[in-house]
């Protein structure tokens, strides 16, 4: 892009940093990739795209503390270059200073909206899951909690991952599940690759809750009352409250997906045996009634029988990750970490706030 000219979505950089602001990255990694859109300054050319596409365009849904801090962290950058503040820039951080109090928001406000922009290479025509625009935004309302931390990044590598398999294992029209769902991120975008089902548990109420008017966001029916399970619906995505603690063969043996998925599900030890039995039920019964499915082929390759987990997970404590291993062990389950098998596209390049390459993809199978 030629000097002299505006900047616009057009330009690569400039697409990365308006997803990565809709998607309310931290400050410091939007500033960096500001810094891209100018070469590595912040030029007026540059905050003058800042304001006519992140900052005019936030409307009232958009996190008001993002946006003070933001600005704040913006203009400091901007002085320390030793380039001129644009003067709307000041005046848009004085209104937010005077307007605004961040603990008394905090208190009122513990959600904020997101909208995950998925951005696909041009190569990716063909693929069944790409737009004709090669971009799908997904909005998704979040707990402040979420902002910082792992979780979300898992959410979205398991979604990306999730993206794959489904493009994989679409001769046999899968049938997908979702243990400890989140905010549903997985979910939607496995309803956007046309799985043949979706379905989505959690075991708190109000995530579930949450995850439910996510699905509504982004126009997928949900249903929580399965007492007409039998009907076959492939447009719908379910939404069920699954305490692993409390679940029980009775509650489990009508959903017998073909792959499984959860992401950072491994990490209480008090919680892991409730897991590993949840995950044994629905692989060994998924392995008995499997004989009217046909092979499908997974990783290197390989055919085989029955239902398949995929989790995506990072290893924060050795101990807990063996005790995992040790209680899959005793159920017959065999653990593979795939992760270099199953390489999803970089389809979120902007999303800088997990690192990636610490997150591992297991396989469990079923003896």
């Amino acid at each position: 892009m030629a000097d002299g000219d505006d900047l616009d979505l057009s330009f690569p950089p400039c697409l990365r940093l308006v997803s990565a602001f809709l998607a309310v990255e931290r400050p410091h990694l939007l500033i960096s990739l500001a810094r891209d859109c100018g070469g590595g300054s912040i030029t007026e050319r540059v905050q003058s795209f800042i304001w006519e596409y992140c900052i005019r365009r936030a409307d009232e849904k958009t996190h008001p503390p993002f946006l003070k801090s933001f600005l704040k962290k913006l203009i400091v950058e901007v002085e320390s270059q030793g380039f001129e503040v644009l003067d709307k820039l000041y005046e848009r951080l004085a209104f937010y200073m005077t307007s605004l109090k961040d603990d008394d928001y905090a208190k009122s406000n513990s959600r904020v909206l997101k909208f995950i922009s998925f951005l696909f290479p041009e190569d990716c025509h063909e693929l069944p899951s790409c737009p004709k625009s090669r971009k799908l935004v997904v909005p998704l309302q979040c707990s402040l909690n979420m902002l910082e931390g792992v979780l979300f990044g898992l959410q979205v590598f398991s979604c990306q991952s999730s993206s794959f398999l489904a493009q994989k294992y679409s001769p046999i029209n899968p049938v997908l599940r979702q243990v400890g769902s989140g905010v549903g991120l997985v979910g939607i975008c496995l309803a956007h690759v046309k799985a043949s089902k979706v379905i989505l548990s959690d075991g708190d109420l109000s995530t579930l809750e949450n995850m439910k008017h996510n699905l509504e966001l982004n126009g997928l029916g949900n249903r929580t009352d399965l007492s007409e399970r039998t009907i076959e619906d492939p447009d719908l995505v379910k939404c069920i409250h699954l305490p692993w603690e409390s679940s029980v063969g009775i509650e489990l043996q009508d959903f017998m997906p073909d792959i499984i998925l959860g992401a950072d599900v491994i990490y209480d030890p008090l919680c892991l045996p409730h897991l590993v039995q949840v995950l044994a039920f629905l692989l060994k019964r998924g392995k008995e009634i499997s004989t009217d499915r046909p092979n499908v082929e997974y990783g290197r390759g390989e055919s085989r029988e029955g239902p398949i987990a995929f989790i995506a997970s990072v290893i924060r404590n050795i101990d807990t990750f063996n005790h995992f291993l040790r209680l899959a062990g005793e159920a017959n389950l065999n653990v593979e970490d795939v992760t270099e098998d199953f390489v999803p596209f970089n389809l979120l390049p902007y999303l800088q706030s997990y690192t990636r390459s610490s997150t591992h993809l297991f396989t469990l199978t079923c003896l």
